[in-house]
């Protein structure tokens, strides 16, 4: 069954354009083998291929390569790429995601390739594949599930890198309890069993003694770390190192009252960043007493509740833009609705109207195991709403509603003369669907 994989990328790709031996060793054409012939059979689409036949003849991986001729890093994982792809071929099929604006670039990087893909005037599949999967920058590998078209893992350059040979491929995640498995550590040197967390939530602490803002969220965290304990809740941190050395660890592990994973234990220590997609520090994940995930941006859940009283910080379908968690809009895309009171009886009717909009946007993606797409936001008549708008460029007037995806630097902006409920749904589900017409941030 290929239909998850049809809805990504289309009934039909590209065939390669250099056959089987492209992307070989030492088979790096120039510029001119392309040939304006070459590009445009290419971009017209010649040598097309079913989508369904990707989960065909026992392949049973699919890995989505965001790439690009004039990116440097792309030219250089290419190579290495269509090595590994030569391995594995039986069990793993690759395509192209370009982000090529030029037709014969384009063309020129699949000269080195022995995959098929994406039709290069296929723009706004290739901006709709960025979006769902996050891409903020290129090279890029996502492996899916051929069949039912879920993700594998995201991190599939760094994975083809350090495991060229495909010994432990597709890299299934392992269950956290297989990953943290061994001994934990507190400052005093005392030996802890990850058993006796049973029951507890669990935030993984992501952090070194060299990071400034790792250096400024500790005591914060540390303060509510101590008041969600001393409230009776089951609450504890496993402190995951990304110090340069013992030394250094052990120096700044001696401020924290909570676990730690031994710096002498590496390889756990990488596998637990891959298996949550650390891309940055300081980051908490915290755990639910499953040790599914609750957030991985807990970080921001605690710098806008210093007093823990939301523990255990589960997403809000709705929030307040505020300076902590105006973070996320740096990171992935979100909703804003922006209104020009800060008085709570101008506001309360604002919540009613986005909350259901919002909580039903999030459990449809949920339902399908998916992350949502976009977080949503009110804001009032401040500093933080007015400088928002500033950066992105944003027309004086409020309400004002608009879908910033700052990280694509993009911006979707709705013009109503009343914004109502059946309005914000209407163009949320316009986004959703790539119906709307981006202008640049």
């Amino acid at each position: 069954m290929a239909e998850p994989l049809c809805q990504l990328l289309g009934e039909r790709l590209l065939r390669p354009v250099s056959g089987e031996d492209a992307g070989a060793a030492g088979a790096q054409p120039g510029p001119e083998a392309a040939g304006a012939a070459a590009v445009a059979a290419a971009a017209a689409g010649a040598g097309d291929l079913p989508t369904a036949s990707l989960a065909c003849e026992g392949r049973s991986t699919v890995g989505l390569f965001f790439s690009a001729q004039w990116c440097p890093p792309c030219r250089a994982f290419t190579p290495l790429l269509a090595d590994f792809y030569r391995k594995l071929r039986d069990r793993l099929e690759v395509v192209l995601v370009s982000s090529d604006t030029d037709a014969q670039q384009w063309t020129e990087h699949r000269q080195h390739m022995p995959w098929p893909a994406l039709p290069f005037d296929d723009r706004q599949r290739k901006f709709n594949l960025c979006r769902k999967f996050k891409i903020t920058g290129i090279p890029s590998l996502v492996f899916l599930d051929a069949k039912s078209g879920r993700v594998i893992t995201k991190n599939g350059v760094a994975l083809v890198s350090e495991d060229p040979n495909g010994l432990e491929f597709p890299w299934t995640p392992k269950p956290f309890s297989q990953v943290i498995a061994g001994p934990l550590l507190r400052s005093s040197g005392e030996s802890v069993d990850y058993s006796s967390l049973e029951g507890h939530f669990i935030g993984m602490y992501f952090a070194a003694n060299w990071c400034p803002p790792c250096k400024s969220f500790t005591p914060m965290l540390l303060e509510v770390y101590r008041r969600v304990r001393e409230s009776g809740k089951k609450f504890e941190i496993i402190f995951v190192s990304s110090d340069r050395s013992d030394e250094s660890f052990a120096q700044y592990f001696g401020e924290m009252p909570w676990l730690s994973v031994p710096y002498a234990d590496t390889a756990r220590r990488l596998n637990l960043s891959k298996l949550y997609g650390i891309q940055g520090i300081p980051a908490l994940v915290m755990l639910d007493v499953d040790r599914s995930v609750i957030t991985p941006a807990a970080r921001v859940a605690i710098m806008d509740d210093r007093e823990g009283r939301l523990f255990p910080w589960f997403p809000r379908a709705l929030s307040m833009l505020s300076a902590a968690n105006a973070e996320i809009l740096n990171q992935e895309p979100a909703l804003v609705l922006f209104v020009d009171s800060n008085e709570e009886e101008e506001l309360e009717p604002v919540r009613q109207m986005l909350q259901p909009i919002a909580e039903q946007v999030i459990a449809e993606y949920k339902q399908r195991g998916e992350e949502q797409p976009l977080h949503f936001f009110y804001a009032g008549e401040d500093d933080m709403a007015d400088s928002i708008r500033d950066f992105t460029a944003l027309p004086d007037c409020a309400p004002l509603l608009a879908i910033l995806d700052i990280p694509a630097r993009v911006k979707y902006v709705k013009d109503a003369e009343e914004l109502t409920g059946h309005v914000i749904s209407e163009f949320v589900g316009d986004y959703l669907h790539g119906k709307l017409q981006a202008e640049p941030i």
